[in-house]
């Protein structure tokens, strides 16, 4: 009997609970491993609700073995968002789970914007605030690079 890890199992049972009742699975999951490029930057909404917002950074590298720098948005909510708050840092290195979103908008011009994000379920830090030392030289990333 093959044993499935936490993740396998997970994801199967995350596409057994989205089938369309034509039975293909629909599936919006991401599981992310990287660096902060900034400080997680948090703010309280009129509504009460913590937001705290970063970007991880990911590589990939190429058949020439040159790297190739990812920088994807992560939105994190309430409790998670001060936890992130508190221990995240600039070079911190976190595995995130979560799901993507894309939202839409006008802007005052009738210029249609869209920002595709991470809304993370799980941030798990695989490095302290006290190994900022690791990104000190990773480049500031704005949210326009994005």
């Amino acid at each position: 009997m093959v044993r499935e890890n936490h993740l396998q199992l997970a994801l199967r049972e995350h596409v057994t609970l989205t089938r369309r009742h034509r039975g293909q699975p629909q599936v919006n999951k991401v599981l992310l491993a990287g660096r902060l490029t900034r400080d997680p930057e948090t703010r309280e909404l009129a509504s009460g609700k913590r937001i705290t917002t970063f970007v991880v950074t990911t590589e990939e590298y190429a058949d020439n073995g040159q790297a190739k720098a990812n920088h994807h948005a992560v939105v994190v909510w309430d409790k998670l968002a001060a936890v992130c708050a508190q221990y995240l840092g600039k070079g911190s290195r976190v595995v995130v789970e979560g799901k993507l979103q894309t939202h839409e908008w006008d802007d005052e011009t009738g210029l249609r914007h869209s920002k595709t994000e991470i809304n993370a379920a799980a941030v798990e830090l695989m490095s302290g605030r006290h190994a900022q030392d690791f990104g000190r030289d990773a480049p500031e990333v704005a949210d326009d690079d994005l």
